[in-house]
């Protein structure tokens, strides 16, 4: 865009002539997409695990369960690490369940959750599998 200043102190612009395009020979700009690079429960089931890990608390979580001596860690002790009270924890560990990433277990009065066995593998199985990556 240029700017000109006139004499009595006004300003003008003028907008840049836009750049023409070049046709496309084929009559398209690229490669066809492919229809379906995922099926849809696969992406559906992916989809589910990183919303639940959208949250860096709940990354948090999941982390501090993993380092755990034997993967497991009472909710009691998951509170203070992450700064939270102890219902936001609950809430953010059952998501971290019905994703299929944690377990929980009652024992009495405390739920002890620990890593779904074999969850993070097949999390990223799948989307390696989805993004034809090997990881």
């Amino acid at each position: 865009m240029d700017v000109n200043l006139c004499e009595d102190g006004g300003v003008t612009t003028t907008a840049p002539a836009p750049l023409p395009l070049a046709a496309p020979a084929d009559g398209g700009c690229c490669a066809p997409a492919l229809s379906q690079a995922v099926e849809p429960g696969v992406a559906q089931e992916l989809a589910r695990s990183f919303k639940a890990l959208a949250d860096p608390a709940r990354v948090q979580l999941l982390a501090i369960v993993a380092n755990q001596p034997g993967a497991e860690a009472c909710v009691c002790d998951l509170t203070e690490p992450v700064g939270l009270s102890q219902p936001t924890v609950s809430h953010h560990l059952k998501i971290l369940v019905e994703a299929g990433l944690l377990e929980r277990e009652q024992r009495g009065r405390w739920a002890y959750f620990s890593l779904a066995p074999g969850a993070l593998a097949a999390l990223i199985g799948s989307l390696s599998a989805a993004t034809q990556v090997n990881a």
